[in-house]
């Protein structure tokens, strides 16, 4: 059994320009669950990060948590993921990423291992630094635009009105997933939470 720890990376990008956007949801999925553990996000020394380290559950069953989000832009949190999971030890097996999803509605949820990148500029960065796609995803569904409108201007849209008031609930539900991920493992997190 592994001895590093996880690294939960939210992607997004930094500045508050884009901070209540679609894009941004893993970064606000990362905040939930350093509130949880009570730990402040700092500027990483080694990595172009946000991080902080946690534990999470009970005495005799707890986890290490690396909590990060990247400094860089969305195109490249593959180098700051990376310089983390250098920094810690961390195998992709233990790297879980928490990211925003065009093809689900908005609040649907779906945990998996591997897979493509779907166009996902964020995924497709991390492949590219790491070397490999099998990592945990939490894809965390934001819905496509409406009419003809550019999938990567929606993305970079504030979440509407009707979003907000049920943005709360469902972060909580994706930082749920991520904590399952890391206590149940994927197939049981597969079976309570994707819809």
């Amino acid at each position: 059994m592994s001895t590093a720890p996880w690294l939960v990376a939210g992607l997004g990008n930094p500045g508050p320009e884009y901070a209540a956007t679609r894009h941004n949801i893993g970064f606000l999925v990362v905040d939930a669950l350093a509130e949880r553990a009570d730990v402040k996000l700092a500027r990483h020394k080694r990595a172009h990060t946000l991080a902080a380290e946690a534990k999470v559950g009970a005495p005799g069953s707890m986890h290490r948590l690396v909590l990060a989000e990247p400094l860089s832009f969305m195109n490249e949190s593959g180098g700051p993921v990376k310089a983390l999971m250098s920094f810690y030890g961390i195998d992709a097996d233990r790297l879980i990423v928490v990211h925003d999803e065009l093809d689900l509605p908005f609040a649907d949820l779906r945990v998996k291992f591997g897979g493509g990148d779907n166009g996902h500029n964020g995924l497709k960065s991390i492949r590219r630094a790491t070397g490999t796609g099998d990592f945990l995803r939490v894809r965390a569904g934001i819905g496509r635009p409406p009419g003809r409108q550019d999938p990567a201007a929606f993305v970079l849209k504030p979440f509407s009105a009707s979003e907000r008031r049920d943005l709360p609930e469902f972060v909580d539900r994706c930082a749920d997933a991520v904590e399952s991920l890391v206590f149940e493992g994927l197939e049981r997190t597969q079976n309570r939470f994707n819809d």
